[in-house]
Formats: C-alpha cells, sequence, structure tokens
C-alpha cells in the first residue's frame, strides 16, 4: 500500500502597485513559512489612484499574468487596495486561478469584532473616493465611515513610523474621523487599516484610538483569508524553527528604493530584486 503523497507547498503571486504589499507578504509568510512566493511592485507606473478603472484594470492584470505565466503562481493575493477595489473582477478573468483582494478580508474580520456595527476605516484618498470599504462593509450589515490619511503613507516611507510629528498627525486625523461619528451618531467600536503601509504604523495607531477600539490589520486579514482558500496546500507547522521561504521580489522600476525601504515593509532583508518590464 502506498503512503499518502504530502501535499506540495504552493506557489503564491503577491502583487502590488509599490511595495507596501510586501506587509500582506510578510502576514502570509507567517502562515505559509514553506511557500514559495513570487512578489511584483508596479513601481513604474504608481501611484494607481489617479489612473482611470480601465487602465489600472488593464496594468494589474498584466502583473496578475506575469506572475501566474511566468513565475508559476497558483493562488494570488492583491495587496493593493486601490487595485482590490477598482480591478479585482478583470484579474479574476484573466488569470486561471484563485485572486484574492485585500479589502473583502479586511470588511469580514471588522464584521468578526465589532459589537456595534459601525466601524472606522482610514485609507488613501483613491482607495476612500472608491467606496469600496464602505461597500463591503455595508453588505456585511456595517456601517462604515471612510477618511482619507493621505500624509501617513509618505511618513512611513521617510522612516517616521515612531516619530512624534506621525503620532501627532494620526491623532489628528482620528480626532476629525471621530468627530466625524459623533456627529453622524455612530458608536464605532472598530478601525479598519485600509492601506498597506499603515500596519508599520499600528503601535502608534493604537496609542491614539479610544480606548476599547479594536484596530484590523487588513494584511492580517487577507492571510488569514488566504489560509482558509488555500486549506490543504500548506505545509503542517514544524515545531522546530520555521524554514527559510522561498521568496522572489520584482519591480517595474526604482529597483534600489524598493531593495532599500522593502526590507522594513517585510521585516526581514528583501534580497535582489528584479527589474521587469510589463510594457507601457
Amino acid at each position: 500500500m502506498s503512503s499518502p503523497s504530502i501535499p506540495s507547498p504552493p506557489t503564491i503571486g503577491v502583487f502590488d502597485s509599490g511595495f507596501g504589499g510586501l506587509t500582506v507578504l510578510r502576514a502570509l509568510i507567517r502562515r505559509f513559512p514553506s511557500a514559495r512566493f513570487a512578489f511584483i511592485g508596479d513601481t513604474a507606473r504608481l501611484p494607481y489612484g489617479s489612473k482611470s478603472r480601465r487602465t489600472i484594470a488593464r496594468y494589474a492584470v498584466e502583473s496578475a499574468q506575469f506572475l501566474v505565466r511566468e513565475q508559476g503562481a497558483e493562488f494570488l493575493v492583491i495587496a493593493c487596495n486601490t487595485a482590490s477595489a477598482l480591478a479585482l473582477d478583470a484579474i479574476e478573468s484573466a488569470v486561471p486561478v484563485q485572486v484574492l483582494g485585500v479589502i473583502e478580508p479586511g470588511a469580514m474580520a471588522a464584521r468578526a469584532a465589532s459589537r456595534s456595527g459601525d466601524v472606522l476605516v482610514i485609507a488613501t484618498d483613491a482607495t476612500v473616493k472608491s467606496h469600496a470599504y464602505a461597500a463591503a462593509c455595508q453588505a456585511l450589515g456595517l456601517r462604515a465611515l471612510e477618511k482619507a490619511c493621505p500624509l501617513l503613507v509618505p511618513l512611513v516611507e521617510e522612516g517616521w513610523i515612531r516619530h512624534p510629528v506621525t503620532a501627532e498627525v494620526i491623532r489628528i486625523y482620528l480626532d476629525e474621523l471621530l468627530a466625524d461619528a459623533s456627529a453622524k451618531q455612530l458608536t464605532p467600536d472598530t478601525l479598519v487599516l485600509g492601506c498597506t503601509h499603515y500596519p508599520l504604523l499600528r503601535p502608534l495607531i493604537e496609542q491614539a484610538v479610544p480606548e476599547g477600539m479594536r484596530v484590523i490589520d487588513s494584511a492580517e486579514s487577507a492571510a488569514d483569508a488566504a489560509l482558509r482558500m488555500i486549506n490543504g496546500r500548506m505545509l503542517s507547522p514544524s515545531s522546530g524553527p520555521d524554514p527559510e521561504p522561498l521568496i522572489r521580489c520584482f519591480a517595474t522600476d526604482s529597483v534600489d528604493k524598493f531593495q532599500r525601504l522593502g526590507s522594513r515593509f517585510l521585516d526581514r532583508p528583501v534580497g535582489d530584486v528584479e527589474l521587469v518590464d510589463l510594457g507601457g
């Protein structure tokens, strides 16, 4: 009688318009320590938020097809809020593998955490204008109030993740958001981090929210959802130290910046970042 075959570790493709999505990759690595990962940041064509929906969809599909066709990805995580909001359907139609965005998992985690049914979302201006989180939350019976926090991404990229200036900016944004919630007679008890840069600011954000408010990291929520979707394809956790994952990182421009900042987001060296050309 032959012994049952052991499932091979999955090959997971992760896509972002930049390198903030490396926080999603970091969360995925903890859940799939033996997996193979291919990450692409479309750094030549960011920011996606200033582009039309059609253009965003084309860019995102090109990156998704690169991960599937050239890197053998068997599962895709769209670690970009803008692409998740505006291009998920186009990506799903373009590749023959399962695709997961970051917005729905964040909304589902908020639903599980919230008792009042009122949640707050902070994100980039493009994500807020799409109202994707509000729609995802509404579909789950939640009321969501969104706020754009445009200063936070550059502060993170400057490396000011523990700086008093950053703490003050966060406090101002949250005070404004809470005042807006009060004016709308909402009683929020949950805050969703709707940008992949924001997990690096989570300690400062948790210090600034009212006592008892839950903070939902959509990168962690997406990784949890990936674990459920991929199911039996991951290796069982070992009792010893985690094996080193196999990671290949690609960028369409600014390789040096990717290598410099990427290690901060991934919390480990990103290694050699390969330059690829996806077209105009």
